[in-house]
């Protein structure tokens, strides 16, 4: 089998500061940016690599949630514990820097794991985790 990852979603309540995130702090490309106010879905991805993209979507794009629901995603991703998405860098330490001068919130400094991982952690404006990894 030929399988790649095209794209990952992650929701948003406010689509310009998620894009000020991604595109200024992380320095992604803007691939789409389509729709307006609460139903502005944005495409994003690393220059150099085309082919995989994150879409930044509002939360309740179906527009089939109920009000409950709505809220309960909304507290998770106040936390944290909703959307996820894991990012990679050969210099963590530059990373993890340039993020937090932004005034990002950083959830971990960079560790190195018993597993052998070394990672930070933040989250994105719609308080989604976005944790970043040192590959070699």
């Amino acid at each position: 089998m030929d399988i790649t990852i095209q794209a990952s979603f992650l929701p948003h309540e406010d689509a310009e500061a998620s894009l000020s995130f991604y595109r200024n702090t992380l320095g992604f490309e803007v691939r789409q940016d389509v729709g307006a106010g609460v139903q502005r879905w944005i495409t994003v991805g690393p220059p150099g690599q085309p082919s995989t993209s994150i879409v930044l979507h509002p939360l309740d794009a179906s527009h089939t949630m109920t009000e409950d629901e709505r809220r309960t995603i909304a507290e998770m991703m106040a936390n944290g514990t909703y959307g996820v998405i894991i990012l990679a860098t050969r210099d963590l330490d530059e990373t993890f820097a340039r993020v937090q001068a932004a005034g990002t919130p950083v959830v971990q400094e960079p560790t190195k794991h018993p597993w052998g991982v070394r990672d930070c952690a933040f989250r994105d404006p719609a308080g989604n985790a976005v944790r970043i990894s040192e590959v070699a």
